[in-house]
Formats: C-alpha cells, structure tokens, sequence
C-alpha cells in the first residue's frame, strides 16, 4: 500500500550558531529517533543530523563550485519549504528479501541567491529510520540555461568525534584495495595508494576515501556513508581533514578538471548516511535501494538468478590462456561442454567462458588495445553457436564476456551488435570488464563519461534482454531497483587476488570488513567456493587464507543473484563439501544478520524465496570465534533437517584448511548449534524443512 500526502511545515526552530541565531527547518525519522535540521549561516546553507539525541554530523554547509560563473554557497535565503510523508512496500524482482518497506519523511526546501543572477535550486531531505538522504535539484531558470559545468560540490559532513573508520583511497580509477582500520584522525590515502598498479589503471586526486566508508563512534553508533541513484554525473569521494574530522565531497573529474557537465533542469545523486546501533542493521538496510525510482524495465522473468562454473580460474593459476596463440587455449569448446556437463548434473544454471573471443594476444598493448575485440567473432576452438544450442539443450546458460581492455569507445560502437547476438542465442547475461586506463584519453573509470557509458550498457542490456556483470565498474548505488538487469559488479579486492603470484593472498579480516562496508553498497560477484586451498600443484607457497568451511559461508554471507562456484571442477567431483553449493539458494525470500562486528566476523541467515528452507553462513577474522548458532528466527511449529559444515577441531586455515566436519541433525525454532570457527575459518548451515 502506497501513501503519500502532504503536511505542515514541521516546526520553525531556532539554532544558536556562532553567535547569530537563525530559523531553522527539521525534518524527523517515522520513529523519530533521526533529526535533520536545515538552516542558513550568513546566507550559507547548512544542516545537521542527530540520532537519539545526540548529534552525529555537526554543522555543515552546502554548495557548487562552476566554471565561468559564481561560486553558490552563500548569499542564499530559503524561499519555501514543503514537507511530506511516504509509505509503500515495493517487490524486489530478486534480490535480499522480496518485500521492502520504503518508509521516510521529506523536507523540502526552495533556495534562492539575495543578489544577481538569483540563481536557485532546492535541497531535498529524506529521513528514514535507518539514514538520512539529501541532494540538490535545479529547476529550469534563466542564469543557467546553457550547460552548466561543476568545477565541484561542496557537500560537508562533519563529524562528532574521531571515530574508527574502514575506508579504502579515494582512487579515481579502481576500488579494488583492502580495507585500512584506523581512526579518523589516521587517515592517509597516499599511504597505500600504488602508483603504475593495474596496468596504470589509479588515480588519486588527494586525500580522500572512496564510498561507502563506514564508521563506528565511541558512542557504539555506526555511520555509514555513500550515494544513491548516480546517475549522469560522477562519482563522488570524500576529501577528509583529519585535523577538524571532517569530509567534503570531491567528485571525480577528468584531465581537464570538469566534474559534470549538466544543463538545467537537473538533480544530483543522493548524499546518504546510514545510522545504526548494530553493525547488521548496516546490512540489513534498503535506504540506498529505496532513494532509487521505482523498476523501469518491466518483466526481467528472463533473468533468473544462478549458480555457476567457469573457464576463469584455469587463467589465474596459470593452468590456462585467455590466449588462442599459446597453444594452451582456454576457451574451447570441449571444454565448455565438459563445464556444462557438470553444471547439469548438479543444478547448477551457467558456464562463464572468458577469452572465447579473438583479441587477448595483445589485449594490453598500448598501441593496440583499442583496436582488437569486437565482442562477435570466436577463436577457431570454440564453437559459439553449438555451444549455444548444446546449452539449451542442457538447461545450462552461457554467460557471456566482454573485456574492453579499457577501449571504452570502441566497445559503444560495437556493443549493438553484440548483444544482438546475445539475443539471437538465448544468452541472457554477460560479464563486462574494463581493465586498464580508460580510452578515450582523459577520463578516468568513476567520472561522468563512464557513469553515463556504464548506464549505456544497462540500456541496452535491457533492450536485447540481457542482464550486466560489471568488472572494474562504478560502484553501485541502488540503480538496480530501476534496472534489474543490473545484477552484480566486482569493484573490490576479489578472489582472483589470491591466485596472484607477488601480490599474496587477502587478509583473513579483509572479508568481514568488505560486508559492512563495500556489500552495502550492492550484489558482489566475488567468485566464491575455492575447495584446493593450497592453489597446490599451480601455485607453490601461495595458500589462500581461508578454511573450506568459510568457502562455503560466502554463498550466504557475500550476497549476489550469481554465485560462481569459482574452482575447477575436479575439487568438486567427489568431494561432499560441494552439496552445499549444490544446495544453497541464490534468491531469497527474507535475510537477517543474527551477528557480527566490523573486521571481526558476521553471520547471515536467509530464507529461500518461495521456500521454508533456510540457509545459514557465517566467518571469521585472524581470530578463532567460539560460536553457538542460535535459531530463533525458524519458524515455530516446523522441524527441519540441519546440514552443518563446519570447522573441525583439527582445522587450520595454513597446514590443514580443508578438514570440515559434516553432520546432519532434526531441529526446531529455540534449538542451537555449536559452529566454532578457527581462525580465518566458518561455517554453513542448510536447514530444509520437512
């Protein structure tokens, strides 16, 4: 049921700042627990946020920074303010759960300059019980009928106290960095930035962090921020003072120093903060989801999520090529079918195939990189269209895969016809990938060109019924409520890391960091389920951080709608680990984080859409965790068969990671489960009820 009606401006307060007291506008949360207010400073616009009283961003102020035109930030007076209520519950097409409440109160305020050219703009203020949401919109107006360029915004957050924070550089190109642990006040992104890593593919413009960061005060609040509905304009980062605890955004540019290049009428992204007692409320929130429109896709029934293997880890252990002139081919098409075969026998809905395409023999060159793929012609192993058709005939999907080696424009002028081909085929989703600096020159993967061109594919994807993977993406900011088709990205530190000679394997708290922080964000194809954890006979020394029974845990924990499971398929073939990946769902009914703290561990439990089967996961840092699954959240009245793999007492993440202990049990509501976790271990649980 959907609600929406107008009120009466909530109340005019009056702040005491600097001596000078001012009106101000408030707007509260539906619980009334979140406060903004909303006040002008000697013309400058500000708010602030509270939470339980307290507050939790002090005073901060508002604006633009523009080419051949004023600064807007002051000489501002509030012309009107409209407030409002909104309450629906919407369908996820897939996703975490399938019903989300979208509860929130607006605050809407008219602004206008005091002297020429009286340009104006609103800021709009939605707070939920779970965060807070701004932006800007400009309506048409003469003082900025042309295109209008943003040398910067000027969007402060200014903090309360020197909280402990988990943020990663502000990179302009890539996100793909583990998480540092420091407070406020320690924050130096030049410090792990490495310049010339990723075939040049980094860029850092000063001190800042990239979004979402996450935060924890001393008071136990935890603060997350981050931006919902990017849409035609650049991503933003937030520059920090660690000596006044603050941060300001800094959106993402290109070599000439244009930020945005919009024309009126326009919006910006929202500004979000998300507020939570509990670390899984983190998790557990929909605000970044909700401060998006509504699907405009229509049907998505095509996509279905899914389970799948993969020609991809052959490549990262060396074991295979991208390559059709190496004489060790990945891509052919005995394998695939063999990969096929095996996804059929087991449930298991698609076959990745990366390097089917001509090109990767100078995919990295830089003379020659923009001239090679066009992402429709196969090597002369592989079969496109009988695979296609073997597929089908198996039930299993290929997903296609299109690296652009980061010739950005080459890619638009051939993506029509690729995707034509996609559809002609039956092949309903691809995984793109942008590796290296971007082509045309210039732009950088997180500015305003990209954000638009990674739209381009999403639309066009929707066109030809397609749903996008992205790799070396833009974050996602919720825009796969309005396009469902937009099913996962990569845009962090994944597995294939822990393949990499020199580079060494994440640290065992890099996981728990990465779920309250980046998976807020959305869907991770992070390419679980290593079972030969070793990487033994393609990699010497080179051992994965973690146990087997944590590999299983990241099909629940780590959420996506494709879960990859990401090792050969002789690690699987007899192994009685695998019926766990057999089983686990990947669209889900409802979610709940039972537990967890920042870097530490967490554990999930969902329930299958559809279904009164529940799964749980759970993992653990550097630190063995003794763990008692409680299962309150099953349903009274129902027994279930509880399938545990967990750690065994003779586990250990370096001399002995894969020993797991296997046990079925008959449970009910109330009952509780010991799952002790070793270090860098876990553990998993099916729970199918009778």
């Amino acid at each position: 049921m959907k609600k929406f009606f107008g009120l009466s401006l909530i109340g005019l307060i009056m702040i005491g700042c600097g001596g000078k007291a001012e009106k101000a506008w408030t707007v509260s949360s539906p619980d009334k627990q979140i406060e903004v207010n909303f006040f002008t400073l000697a013309g400058q616009p500000a708010y602030a946020v509270s939470y339980k009283g307290q507050n939790q961003i002090d005073t901060s102020f508002l604006g633009f920074v523009f080419q051949d035109q004023p600064a807007l930030k002051e000489n501002l007076k509030v012309t009107s303010g409209v407030t409002s209520s909104f309450n629906e519950s919407w369908e996820m097409p897939w996703g975490e759960q399938r019903q989300v409440e979208n509860r929130y109160n607006e605050l809407k305020l008219s602004l206008e300059e005091t002297s020429a050219p009286h340009r104006k703009f609103d800021v709009v203020f939605r707070a939920f019980n779970d965060g807070v949401g701004f932006r800007y919109e400009f309506p048409k107006q003469p003082a900025m009928e042309r295109e209008t360029i943003i040398l910067e915004e000027r969007s402060e957050f200014n903090l309360t106290g020197d909280h402990q924070v988990w943020w990663i550089p502000g990179d302009w190109d890539i996100y793909e960095y583990l998480y540092n642990t420091t407070r406020f006040s320690e924050i130096n992104a030049y410090s792990v930035f490495i310049p010339g890593d990723h075939l040049g593919q980094v860029y850092l413009h000063s001190n800042a962090v990239n979004t979402p960061v996450t935060m924890k005060s001393e008071a136990g609040v935890y603060l997350s921020f981050h931006e919902a509905d990017l849409t035609n304009y650049p991503g933003m980062t937030l520059k920090v003072d660690t000596t006044s605890l603050s941060m300001v955004s800094e959106l993402v540019g290109n070599k000439s120093g244009i930020k945005a290049k919009v024309t009126a009428p326009f919006i910006t992204p929202w500004r979000t903060v998300q507020i939570a007692d509990r670390a899984g409320d983190l998790i557990e929130s929909k605000m970044i989801l909700n401060l998006n429109d509504p699907n405009q896709v229509g049907d998505v029934s095509w996509f279905t999520p899914m389970k799948y293997v993969g020609i991809w880890w052959d490549m990262h252990l060396g074991r295979k090529t991208w390559d059709y002139a190496s004489g060790n081919h990945g891509a052919t098409t005995e394998y695939t079918k063999e990969l096929m075969d095996f996804a059929a026998e087991n449930g298991i809905g698609g076959v990745l195939v990366e390097g089917w395409n001509t090109g990767w023999e100078t995919w990295t060159d830089p003379n020659m990189r923009d001239t090679i793929f066009d992402f429709t012609t196969p090597y002369p192993d592989y079969d496109l269209e009988e695979l296609a058709r073997y597929g089908k005939e198996k039930g299993v999907q290929i997903i296609m895969h299109h690296e652009t080696s980061g010739a950005v424009a080459r890619y638009e002028e051939r993506m029509e016809p690729a995707y034509q081909l996609m559809n002609r085929l039956g092949i309903h989703s691809v995984k793109t990938g942008y590796v290296g600096t971007i082509i045309p020159d210039g732009e950088y993967h997180h500015g305003q060109w990209m954000v638009n061109h990674y739209q381009k594919t999403v639309e066009t994807g929707a066109k030809y019924q397609v749903a996008i993977n992205m790799h070396e993406p833009i974050k996602a900011t919720g825009k796969r409520r309005t396009f469902p088709n937009e099913i996962a990205r990569e845009g962090l530190r994944g597995q294939e890391y822990n393949a990499w000679a020199g580079e060494g394997a994440s640290p065992p708290e890099h996981l728990p960091i990465v779920a309250f922080t980046r998976m807020l964000a959305g869907p991770i194809d992070y390419t679980p389920g290593i079972f030969n954890l070793t990487l033994k006979p393609y990699k010497e020394d080179h051992p994965i951080k973690s146990t087997l029974a944590q590999q299983l845990s990241l099909y629940v924990v780590i959420y996506s709608p494709i879960q990859m499971a990401a090792d050969l398929i002789e690690y699987y073939q007899g192994n009685p680990a695998f019926q766990f990946i057999r089983d686990v769902a990947v669209d889900w009914e409802q979610s709940k984080v039972l537990d967890g703290e920042i870097g530490d561990f967490v554990v999930t439990a969902r329930q299958a859409k559809g279904t009164d089967d529940w799964f749980v996961g759970g993992f653990t840092d550097e630190n063995p965790k003794p763990y008692t699954l409680k299962l309150d959240f099953l349903e009274a009245g129902k027994a279930y068969t509880a399938r545990v793999y967990r750690d065994a007492e003779d586990t250990d993440y370096v001399t002995n990671p894969t020993a797991i202990d296997i046990v079925e049990l008959e449970v009910k509501k109330g009952d509780e489960i010991p799952v002790n976790m070793v270090a860098a271990g876990g553990f998993a649980v099916s729970l199918l009820a009778k």
